[in-house]
């Protein structure tokens, strides 16, 4: 390593340059930032910068820590940042620039339909769509279906995603045109990472020709045609409207990155909820259980034709669905929670230390870190489907170096920059899972070990690095 003393001022934390100009860290970062940090935080303790493709990032390790960062919002921002990498992948105009007064806060404001009362009506909407696809899937599966199970996921999570958010394709075969679209998000997602990571798109073959195509779907000629879509799209679609310098092509653009936000993370976060229970029999038996329980209890029936209802309570309380989906968000998620120092300042943390921040100096925390740490996830690298349950309760305490964590599962973001969809996923997932396992018998085919494939480390949930085989048929 090459530190580069020279030029840091005092209270600022060590630097770790490395020697290629510009590129810095960068390579060894995006190869195993997990391995890489640690290996780090062994040497220089929990703070230090990173020389990162001309960035420089001080990571805090300590999750002890988060708070202070967390708190200070006002000089450590972090929307302005989200809002220039969204408008380079999703190709319409920062919201930050002059021209569009408050669009951003107006959109924020939006949220409010994911939350409270407009989330159980989106809920509702949204596990009768599942039903409708499983059953339209059931009616094709006579035996044994066997299907790859990311492929799976990807295919029932999307549609109902996108029928319960903008509405039904009335087209002959609905089905057909939302999997053209699938096809085409698929593509673009693969090159997500780049993107994000500031590589021109004009680089990355077909993806600008891709993207373009699945902007167009969202024109206002036709998202008119789709019936029934979700209060939260149309609220967006009238403040749009009050933006007369936002074109057409940019309010489609808009409403595509919103698509994105809400599968992107979502199906890839389904697939190891449904693979890790799918792994370990008695996970599954446990989860089927409760299920069961549920339906016999509020003397629902399973089985394709039957429409099952479920109140946000009922959902809250399946313990052990959530446990087992909290335990896999644990393995896979790998979100970097980026701040950016407004002004030259001193953040002031626990136990007297600080740290001296320039303006425009990039803040991180790692939670992946705090996620496999054996001092609060005893053997963090097994999959423990009950680790969030203490007594039959949900467990919320978790301790390190016996202190009581304040931060212990962090997949969705932090603070400002917090996902704001995390409710509703949550669901979606849970949802998922309870239509799929209260009708069907489902088995793995293989047996191969599927691992996290680091590409989008620092980018949400993690992608398989294969897919798997499994088969399902309807529960006699």
């Amino acid at each position: 390593f090459f530190f580069s003393v020279f030029n840091r001022k005092t209270g600022e934390p060590p630097l770790i340059n490395g020697w290629i100009p510009y590129l810095g860290k960068a390579l060894i970062f995006r190869k195993d930032a997990f391995k890489f940090l640690l290996d780090q935080q062994k040497k220089l303790g929990d703070i230090f910068t990173v020389h990162i493709a001309g960035r420089y990032i001080t990571f805090i390790m300590d999750p002890f820590q988060y708070v202070y960062v967390i708190r200070n919002s006002k000089q450590l921002e972090f929307h302005e940042f989200a809002d220039k990498m969204a408008s380079k992948t999703f190709d319409y105009p920062a919201l930050s620039k002059g021209k569009f007064p408050d669009l951003k806060e107006n959109l924020h404001r939006i949220y409010q339909y994911l939350q409270g009362k407009p989330l159980d009506i989106i809920s509702d909407h949204m596990m009768k769509n599942l039903q409708d696809i499983f059953e339209w899937k059931c009616s094709q599966a006579t035996d044994w279906e066997t299907e790859k199970m990311y492929k799976f996921c990807c295919s029932v999570m999307f549609e109902a995603s996108f029928v319960t958010l903008y509405g039904r394709v009335p087209a002959a075969d609905g089905h057909k045109v939302i999997s053209e679209i699938r096809d085409k998000f698929i593509k673009f997602d693969a090159s997500f990472p780049y993107l994000a990571a500031n590589i021109p798109i004009e680089l990355l073959g077909a993806t600008k020709k891709v993207r373009k195509e699945l902007i167009h779907h969202f024109l206002l000629q036709n998202m008119t045609k789709w019936l029934g879509g979700s209060k939260v799209v149309q609220a967006r679609q009238d403040i749009f409207e009050k933006y007369e310098l936002l074109g057409d092509y940019d309010k489609a653009a808009h409403h595509f990155a919103f698509l994105w936000a809400s599968v992107g993370n979502t199906i890839p976060a389904t697939f190891w909820a449904m693979y890790y229970l799918l792994r370990h029999p008695e996970a599954l038996a446990a989860v089927r259980d409760e299920i069961d329980h549920l339906l016999q209890s509020t003397g629902q029936k399973r089985g394709p034709t039957y429409n099952i209802l479920l109140t946000r309570e009922q959902l809250d309380n399946l313990v052990y669905l959530e446990s087992a989906l909290n335990e896999s968000l644990r393995m896979c998620s790998s979100s970097m929670n980026i701040r950016i120092s407004q002004e030259d300042f001193v953040l002031k943390l626990e136990g007297n230390q600080e740290v001296s921040l320039r303006k425009g100096d990039w803040i991180a925390l790692y939670p992946q870190i705090l996620h496999m740490d054996p001092e609060v996830y005893e053997d963090p690298k097994e999959y423990k489907f009950d680790r969030y349950i203490e007594n039959g309760k949900k467990k919320t305490t978790f301790y390190k170096g016996g202190r009581k964590l304040k931060y212990f599962l962090m997949p969705f973001g932090s603070g400002i920059s917090m996902c704001p969809g995390r409710f509703l996923a949550m669901n979606e997932m849970k949802m998922f899972l309870f239509v799929l396992l209260a009708h069907f018998d489902v088995e793995l085919v293989e047996n191969k070990a599927v691992r996290l494939d680091n590409s989008r480390m620092g980018l949400g949930i993690l992608l398989p690095d294969v897919d798997i085989a499994f088969r399902y048929k309807l529960r006699s």
